[in-house]
């Protein structure tokens, strides 16, 4: 398989009035043709940062170090004009708030009708049909009826699947989502995500897709990055990170998912404490305030990013489990 996508050394950081401040630091990522990958962490760990850093959807504030290379070709200098060319047919995102996103005074059917005609350069009566397979391609009842709405008709779930199928309209080779489930109800949101997932593989798509919850990325990802204060703290195969975690800012990210066997009225587990500031390069392990584990070695030193060998990396020096 070839790599859609290689992120290499990539940081990120922003001026502001109290100094610099680093967003992104050091990531490394590669996604082949059809992989999915689940980047995972707290609000403030970088990982929509990450994400609009490949997609070229940086502020003016913002300084870029690094390679981002796409389909094999090296895109992180490319002119702005250039980068847009790649959007809609090499690159799509969703966003994380759809009413936001789409624009309030214009119905669903010019919206998803643009990028056809634009970008694919479609007939006005050809982007039409293919607008309405579009809308029953991500289970929309009435697709004609649809496509006269406004999105302030529908409900949270409507306006996730039309950014859905606008995001996916021209094929693109990879698929960028958000926090696509976030303010959605447990059952919608268990609908977007398989949907999401079925497009992935009917289009075969890379999909890179961003949340703050570990049960969203279990089903739905073929490997996982944690994010933690701008660093990959730890990355893995999905199935290998829940079984064999090594980093106690994972296993913590665990623990306060909610569990059905979990007794009513239990208080869930929190990460005490905040991350650290951005603006300030102290020395040790930066989740070493809030972690249950941490000894002096943590507060003296960064720990490296290790490989234990099978594609699972951590940085940690005292690894749950253990080195291996």
């Amino acid at each position: 398989m070839s790599n859609v996508l290689e992120v290499t050394g990539l940081s990120i950081t922003f001026a502001t009035p109290r100094g610099n401040l680093r967003a992104v630091n050091d990531a490394t990522i590669t996604l082949e043709q059809g992989e999915s990958i689940g980047v995972v962490g707290e609000s403030g760990s970088g990982k929509t940062v990450l994400s609009r850093a490949i997609m070229g959807l940086l502020p003016g504030t913002a300084t870029r170090t690094g390679s981002i290379k796409y389909m094999g070709n090296e895109i992180s200098e490319l002119p702005e004009k250039e980068l847009r060319e790649l959007w809609g047919t090499g690159m799509a995102m969703i966003f994380q708030d759809p009413m936001t996103t789409l624009n309030p005074v214009r119905r669903i059917g010019t919206q998803l009708t643009e990028s056809l005609t634009v970008r694919l350069k479609l007939s006005k009566k050809e982007a039409h049909e293919q607008a309405i397979e579009l809308l029953r391609r991500v289970r929309i009842a009435d697709p004609e009826g649809m496509m006269r709405k406004f999105p302030y008709q529908l409900s949270g779930g409507m306006r996730q699947r039309i950014m859905i199928a606008i995001a996916v309209s021209c094929k693109p080779e990879l698929l960028f989502a958000d926090e696509p489930t976030t303010a959605l109800d447990v059952t919608v949101q268990a609908q977007v995500l398989e949907l999401l997932s079925e497009l992935r593989k009917e289009f075969n798509m890379a999909m890179i897709l961003v949340t703050h919850d570990l049960g969203v990325v279990a089903g739905h990802t073929d490997k996982i990055a944690v994010m933690y204060a701008g660093d990959v703290v730890e990355m893995a195969p999905t199935r290998e990170l829940f079984n064999n975690m090594k980093m106690p800012y994972t296993e913590a990210l665990l623990k306060s998912i909610p569990r059905l066997d979990t007794p009513t009225g239990t208080r869930l587990p929190v990460i005490e404490g905040r991350l650290p500031d951005p603006t300030k390069n102290e020395p040790g392990c930066p989740f070493a305030d809030r972690c249950p584990y941490v000894a002096d070695k943590c507060r003296a030193e960064k720990p490296p990013l290790k490989d234990t060998g099978n594609g699972h990396l951590y940085r940690c020096w005292f690894p749950i489990g253990g080195e291996k």
